[in-house]
């Protein structure tokens, strides 16, 4: 088992890929709403589909899916864990 965290972007994230949050960078009204809908210290998030050009991107929050601009996504920093990451290996 890999007990390795690195530290990105939630932006960075593949499609796929599954993080937890570790810091929300943005200030004032955009903070209160991320906080609104769940993203907070510890939260579970799986990217789950970029858009064609790349921004927005779809993400599992909480069991509801929310699409984030990425000048958004890149103000949450996330800790992805290795085991995550292989577990996606696992599916077909």
């Amino acid at each position: 088992m890999n007990s390795t965290q690195d530290i990105a972007r939630l932006g960075a994230l593949k499609e796929g890929q599954t993080a937890r949050v570790k810091d929300i960078l943005q200030e004032g009204t955009m903070r209160r709403r991320l906080q609104d809908i769940g993203i907070i210290e510890g939260t579970r998030i799986k990217c789950l589909q970029k858009s064609f050009w790349g921004d927005p991107v779809a993400y599992l929050i909480r069991g509801a899916v929310i699409a984030l601009r990425e000048e958004d996504s890149d103000q949450i920093l996330v800790e992805t864990v290795g085991l995550h990451r292989s577990a996606e290996g696992l599916k077909s």
